[in-house]
C-alpha cells in the first residue's frame, strides 16, 4: 500500500498477527494459548487510575477514557519514540497496544455501570474473550464467532481518517501508542466509525415497515443524511456488508428482518431522490446490527469496531515508521486575492 501525492512513501507493512487465532463456531476455546494472551492484562500502574477516569464526565465516553488510558499503559511501558527503536521493538509495542485495547475498554465500562473489571482469559479466543471480559459470561459461540467475523471484516480499510491519522503522527516518528491514540481521536466525530449505533436508531425511528417511506422521504428531502447508508470509495454495495448481512441473517430474528426490509426499500429511495449516487448500505448498516443480536451496550460499537481498527492502525504505523520520510502535504492558497498594488507601509 502507498500513500500517493506529497505524502510520505512505504514498503509493504508487516502486519502484526492477531492477538489470538480463530476458532470454529462451535467453541470459544484456542487450541492452545495464545502467546499473545498474557499482553492483555492491564499493568498495576494503571490499574488503580481506571475508577476515576471510567466516571469522569456527565455521560458514557469510553473512547476518550480508552485514549487517556493507554496513554497511561504507554508511559508505564516506557514506549519510546519509532524513529529510535528496531523493527523487532516496535512490533512489540504493537503488539502490546493491540491485546490491551480490549481488556481496558471493557474494564472502563464495567466501572463505568458500577462493576468490576473481568480479567482476560488466556484460553479463549479475541472476541470471545472481549464478550466473555464485557459481560462477565462466556458468550454462545454462535455470537463470538459473529462479532469475530465482524472485528475481522473492520481490521483494516485504506487510508481511511483514522488510519492517515495514525500514519501522519508516525511519520514524525512518535511512539506507536501516541499514534494509536491520534487515531482514536478521529473515531470522536459520528461521520467515521460511529454510524452502527446511529444506524440502529434510524430502525428504532423507523419503528414498523409502513413507516419506512414516509421517514425516509422526509429526512432525505430535508438534507439529512441516512446513517448506514453510503460510502466515500464503494458505489456499489460494501462487501463487509455484505458479509455482515448473511452473518446477521445466520443469527436470524425480527430485527434482522425488519432491518432487510429497511435496507431494500431505503436503497430503492435514495435511487429515485437522489438519482446517479448510487447510495448503498455501508459496513455500518448491519455492524449495528450484529452487535445487538449479540448483547452489546450500543455506546460500546464504536468502541468495539477502535479494538479490531487498531491492528490495522498498528500494521500502518509498522509500515510508516519503516519509511522515515515525514508526511508533509502541500497546500494551495484560494483565498481572496491580494489588493494591486500592495500598499506601501506607512
Amino acid at each position: 500500500m502507498r500513500i500517493t501525492g506529497s505524502a510520505a512513501r512505504g514498503a509493504r507493512r508487516p502486519a502484526p498477527r492477531e492477538a489470538s487465532r480463530s476458532t470454529s463456531a462451535g467453541s470459544n476455546q484456542l487450541p492452545r494459548p495464545s502467546p499473545i494472551a498474557p499482553l492483555r492484562r492491564i499493568p498495576d500502574a494503571v490499574r488503580s487510575l481506571l475508577g476515576p477516569i471510567a466516571r469522569a464526565g456527565a455521560r458514557p465516553a469510553p473512547l476518550e477514557g480508552l485514549r487517556t488510558a493507554l496513554t497511561l499503559a504507554g508511559a508505564a511501558r516506557g514506549v519510546r519514540p519509532v524513529l529510535d527503536l528496531t523493527p523487532e521493538a516496535r512490533r512489540a509495542d504493537a503488539l502490546f497496544a493491540c491485546a490491551l485495547t480490549p481488556t481496558l475498554l471493557t474494564a472502563l465500562h464495567r466501572l463505568r455501570t458500577g462493576r468490576e473489571p473481568v480479567e482476560p482469559r488466556e484460553d479463549l479466543s479475541y472476541a470471545a474473550n472481549y464478550l466473555y471480559m464485557l459481560t462477565g459470561e462466556e458468550p454462545r459461540p454462535a455470537h463470538a464467532r459473529a462479532v469475530e467475523q465482524y472485528l475481522i471484516s473492520t481490521i483494516d480499510h485504506g487510508f481511511n481518517a483514522s488510519t492517515f491519522t495514525a500514519r501522519v503522527i508516525a511519520s514524525t516518528g512518535a511512539d506507536l501508542v501516541g499514534a494509536v491514540c491520534g487515531a482514536l481521536s478521529s473515531l470522536s466525530g459520528p461521520l467515521h466509525g460511529g454510524a452502527p449505533s446511529r444506524a440502529l436508531d434510524t430502525l428504532d425511528a423507523i419503528g414498523t415497515p409502513d413507516r419506512i417511506d414516509g421517514w425516509i422521504r422526509e429526512r432525505v428531502l430535508a438534507g439529512d443524511r441516512i446513517m448506514g447508508f453510503g460510502h466515500p470509495v464503494y458505489r456499489t454495495e460494501d462487501p463487509r456488508s455484505v458479509l455482515l448481512r448473511d452473518i446477521a441473517r445466520s443469527l436470524g430474528g425480527d430485527l434482522v428482518d425488519f432491518a432487510v426490509q429497511v435496507e431494500r426499500r431505503v436503497v430503492e429511495l435514495l435511487a429515485e431522490l437522489k438519482p446517479g449516487r448510487e447510495l448503498h448500505t455501508n459496513v455500518e448498516f448491519y455492524a449495528g446490527v450484529v452487535m445487538e443480536l449479540c448483547g452489546l451496550p450500543r455506546e460500546m460499537f464504536t468502541p468495539t469496531f477502535a479494538s479490531s481498527r487498531v491492528i490495522g492502525w498498528c500494521a500502518n504505523i509498522l509500515e510508516q515508521a519503516a519509511d522515515s520520510k515525514i508526511i508533509r502535504p502541500a497546500a494551495r492558497y484560494v483565498g481572496p486575492v491580494p489588493p494591486q498594488p500592495v500598499p506601501a507601509l506607512a
